[in-house]
């Protein structure tokens, strides 16, 4: 009963801010080749689609086989997550190797409506937190939390709950994300996949961390990690720029 609930990374929210941050940054070359095979802003609209069929019998091995998450030990040294990225872990999900599974299929077969789907889908997965949690506790599905309040866990917390206590449409965040981050994207696009793992194992690190003192202020929560989660979100977006341009161009 625990392992599905992994398969949500970021909420519904969260994946459109990451897919139209992507959208936003996408020439107009390759904005128009997914569009031909998606829709206009379909790759927003659609960004949902692989969570929605964790239940269907399309794609069930996205689900057994734990397309979604990547959950890796504690403790690990910078040269061990690097090597998971190509030495796909036995255990704790294939995140990792689909994502590089399904840019190489895109590159021999553009149009593929669902691969481009799952790519904009799982692209986001990456960057979240606990779809990089430990495999002890099943991403953060087994911490239980309060939040102001009410039962949940630090899987969900990170999911969604988080991107909610900002109030913001899906659109009136990536404007906020696009005038505060646009800056730093040159330099965010020159770092290396090697180098992105790590910074995103790190920030699981701290808030596992952060975890052990936790008194369930969830106003110091919020006040703590809204901006590592804004970073996050659009350190996805414009990864998944990057790739399709990649596939695209």
């Amino acid at each position: 009963m625990l392992m599905p609930a992994q398969v949500w990374a970021w909420g519904q929210e969260g994946h459109r801010i990451i897919a139209e941050l992507a959208y936003h940054y996408l020439s107009s070359g390759t904005r128009t080749k997914v569009d031909k095979v998606l829709g206009k802003h379909g790759m927003v609209y659609a960004a949902n689609w692989p969570d929605e069929i964790k239940s269907d019998t399309i794609y069930p091995q996205s689900h057994k086989e734990g397309w979604h998450y990547q959950d890796l030990d504690g403790g690990m040294s910078d040269e061990q997550v690097i090597a998971a990225l190509t030495n796909y872990p036995k255990e704790g999900g294939s995140m990792f190797r689909v994502t590089d599974s399904l840019r190489v299929l895109l590159k021999q077969e553009p149009t593929n409506h669902n691969a481009l789907v799952f790519l904009v889908h799982i692209a986001g997965d990456r960057y979240c937190p606990m779809h990089m949690g430990h495999q002890d506790d099943y991403g953060g599905n087994k911490v239980k939390m309060k939040w102001f309040g009410s039962n949940t866990n630090l899987h969900t917390v990170w999911d969604s709950k988080l991107i909610d206590s900002q109030g913001y449409s899906y659109t009136e965040y990536v404007q906020f994300l696009v005038d505060k981050y646009d800056g730093e994207r040159k330099e965010l696009m020159k770092k290396t996949e090697a180098e992105m793992v790590v910074e995103n194992y790190h920030v699981t690190s701290e808030i596992y961390q952060y975890q052990e003192s936790f008194d369930g202020n969830t106003y110091h929560y919020i006040y703590k990690f809204h901006q590592p989660m804004e970073w996050q979100l659009y350190k996805a977006g414009v990864r998944l720029a990057m790739w399709l341009e990649q596939i695209y161009k």
